[in-house]
C-alpha cells in the first residue's frame, strides 16, 4: 500500500450479480453477462486513474464449468471477443494482461487468443490486469503443493532452505508467483463469501461487500471502495 495516499497497490474483485441483474430486467442471464463487460472496462478506466498497480478479476470459476452448456460457451465467446475488442484499449491505457487459472481445461482457440494479448501487453506497466479464468483456491494451493512435492523428490536438499523461508517460499509455486497479495477484496451483489478465490492470497486482505450488482458497479463505487479502505487500520494479528 502507498503509505501517503494509503492507496491499495492491488485491488481485486469477486464480480457477482450478472445473473439478477438480468432477472430482473426479465431477460435471461447472458444479459448480465454481456452488461458486466462494461464494468470492467470503468474499473480498469479507474484502477489506471487512481493509480492502482494491480486489478484483479473473479471471471471464471473451476465449479462454473457445472452451469448450463448454453452460458458456459457464451461466457467462453464473450472472453474470446473482449480479449480481441479490447487490446487497443489496453495498449492505450499501458495495461499488461495476465490470465490465470487451470488454462487446460480452455479451448485450443482461447488459449490462443489470451496468449497473443499477454505477449503483445507484456512491455505495458500503467497498470497490471489479472482475469482468473477456470481458478479456484483449493485448485491453486493443490498444484502448488503438487509442484513442491515434485521439486523435494528431485531435490530432497532443498527442503531446509524452504522451511527456513516459512509461507512466503510456498508462494512461488501459485498460479500467482511475483504478483502481491490482494490488499482489497470487493464482491459485489450483496453475497459475503470467498467462494473459492484466493484461499491462500487473501489471509490478510480487507474485504468489502456492496449490493451493487456487477453490472452496475462502475468507477464511482470503485473509488468510493478505495475511500472506503483508507479508513482502515491493518495491523496483520499486530498491536499498533
Amino acid at each position: 500500500m502507498d503509505e501517503n495516499k494509503r492507496l491499495p497497490v492491488h485491488v481485486s474483485i469477486i464480480m457477482d450479480g450478472n445473473g439478477r441483474w438480468a432477472r430482473e430486467r426479465g431477460k435471461e442471464r447472458i444479459y448480465g453477462h454481456a452488461e458486466g463487460v462494461e464494468s470492467v472496462r470503468a474499473c480498469v478506466e479507474a484502477a489506471v486513474e487512481t493509480g492502482v498497480r494491480y486489478l484483479s478479476l473473479f471471471a471464471f470459476s473451476e465449479e462454473n464449468w457445472g452451469r448450463p452448456d448454453s452460458e458456459v460457451a457464451f461466457l467462453m465467446e464473450m472472453m474470446m471477443k473482449s480479449i480481441r475488442e479490447e487490446l487497443p484499449k489496453l495498449q492505450e491505457n499501458g495495461v499488461r494482461l495476465l490470465v490465470l487459472g487451470h488454462l487446460s481445461r480452455l479451448s485450443d482457440s482461447l488459449n490462443a487468443a489470451i496468449d497473443e494479448c499477454v505477449r503483445k501487453t507484456a512491455g505495458n506497466s500503467t497498470l497490471t490486469l489479472i482475469v482468473f479464468l477456470s481458478y479456484s483456491g483449493k485448485w491453486d494451493i493443490l498444484q502448488a503443493a503438487l509442484k513442491l512435492a515434485a521439486e523435494m523428490s528431485e531435490h530432497p536438499e532443498r527442503k531446509e532452505a524452504l522451511m527456513e523461508m516459512g509461507p512466503d517460499g510456498f508462494d512461488r509455486y501459485l498460479v500467482t508467483a511475483g504478483i502481491p497479495d490482494p490488499d482489497l477484496i470487493i464482491r459485489t451483489s450483496g453475497e459475503q463469501r470467498l467462494s473459492n478465490y484466493l484461499l491462500w492470497q487473501g489471509a490478510y486482505s480487507e474485504f468489502l461487500f456492496t449490493d451493487v450488482l456487477w453490472p452496475d458497479f462502475r468507477k464511482d463505487d470503485f473509488r468510493a471502495a478505495l475511500e472506503e479502505y483508507a479508513g482502515r487500520d491493518r495491523r496483520y494479528g499486530k498491536v499498533k
